[in-house]
């Protein structure tokens, strides 16, 4: 995709498509930013007229719109953002949910706070279900915002002042990223690979985004002290838990590895796509060839490091540098020490498939490949 836009707008929905629409009109409304974005509305499978509501307005429209849609499997936000991105003309992203409206200046403002290598987080006015009724095409044509109630609006300073003094602080996982709005440059982005599709259900896959991104040497700002955006009300999402440690998705972004460019997400990596590479000095090194055929190890050193393999017995250690670290035991009885504890997955010798007693991260020798699929 021909990336000649400034900006890429890409509004998730599904089957609301009375929201969709305002949230459409509020971007028509959009001051000082004539031809530089289109707008992609990544749906997740709606059967309902949301594909048709959308094109009746993409026809009168002065800004290119596009609907991209696939089979309703659960809900599949990460996927849908990956889908707008990847039909996307802007060289610079942001991401709405298709039940939110931006203020005129919403856009302008984005564009001009924008950094290199920095996402600019958001967040938005929760509007209740009286005042959200309120909101009507017709009023977002005329310029009629509604009133923020002051709990939000003190909660927007608030964040805004959170997300100042993390960056003073240069904190290394916060601010928060929060999907509803979210800007990005599409070349970090596609080197993050995206959103992870491994997220299914509601939540988690900002977080693990915001992560991501740290590991990768971005910045996260916030963009709060200057806009925001209103959601509209609507009923909770089913698979919403009413207390986030009990999502679904919790526990796998809790996990204990997490690679900077995930694997399922703008791309499908195979394992052998994975930059993986040896370090220290094994001392059998015919072992090494027999243990790891089914990786790629890489000789690229531009590349960023996923996995770091260390053989024992061996001379080395870890660098503290890569995403994961795979440790193999080739003699039984070996004691890693320090190594081990710095590992993530232990494959051994002295254990096989039958074992009781093998943990989460310890596989036998004969998986490295199964090991490689956990990481991933």
């Amino acid at each position: 995709m021909m990336r000649d836009m400034e900006l890429g707008v890409i509004a998730s929905s599904y089957e609301r498509p009375g929201h969709l629409l305002r949230t459409l009109t509020s971007i028509a409304m959009q001051q000082r930013v004539e031809g530089k974005f289109d707008v992609i509305i990544s749906d997740d499978g709606s059967e309902d007229e949301t594909e048709q509501m959308v094109c009746s307005f993409a026809a009168q429209a002065n800004f290119p719109v596009t609907f991209v849609t696939h089979p309703h499997d659960g809900f599949q936000l990460a996927r849908c953002r990956n889908e707008g991105t990847a039909a996307s003309r802007g060289r610079y992203i942001l991401f709405l949910d298709g039940d939110c409206i931006l203020p005129p200046d919403h856009l302008a403002l984005l564009l001009e706070k924008r950094q290199p290598g920095v996402v600019m987080g958001g967040d938005c006015v929760r509007l209740d279900e009286p005042v959200s009724n309120e909101v009507t095409v017709e009023s977002l044509r005329q310029g009629i915002f509604p009133p923020v109630p002051r709990a939000e609006s003190q909660r927007m300073r608030k964040q805004a002042r959170k997300a100042w003094f993390y960056n003073l602080i240069r904190h290394s996982t916060k601010p928060k990223l929060i999907g509803n709005n979210i800007g990005i440059w599409w070349k970090d982005y596609q080197a993050l690979n995206g959103y992870d599709q491994n997220f299914v259900g509601w939540g988690c896959e900002d977080d693990d985004l915001r992560l991501r991104s740290h590991r990768a040497g971005l910045k996260v700002k916030s963009i709060l002290s200057w806009t925001y955006t209103y959601h509209l009300w609507h009923p909770t999402e089913q698979t919403q838990p009413d207390d986030w440690k009990n999502g679904l998705n919790v526990a796998y972004l809790t996990r204990p590895i997490r690679l900077t460019r995930c694997v399922n997400g703008l791309e499908q990596r195979e394992l052998t796509e994975l930059v993986v590479r040896l370090v220290g000095t094994p001392t059998n090194g015919t072992v090494v060839d027999q243990l790891t055929p089914q990786v790629a190890l890489s000789a690229n050193r531009d590349e960023r490091t996923e996995v770091e393999v260390l053989y024992l017995p061996g001379a080395g250690h870890f660098s503290g540098q890569a995403d994961c670290n795979v440790l193999v035991l080739t003699d039984p009885g070996i004691v890693p020490g320090s190594r081990g504890r710095h590992a993530h997955v232990i494959l051994r010798s002295d254990v096989n498939d039958d074992s009781e007693d093998l943990l989460p991260r310890v596989f036998p020798l004969h998986q490295f490949g199964e090991a490689l699929r956990k990481v991933a």
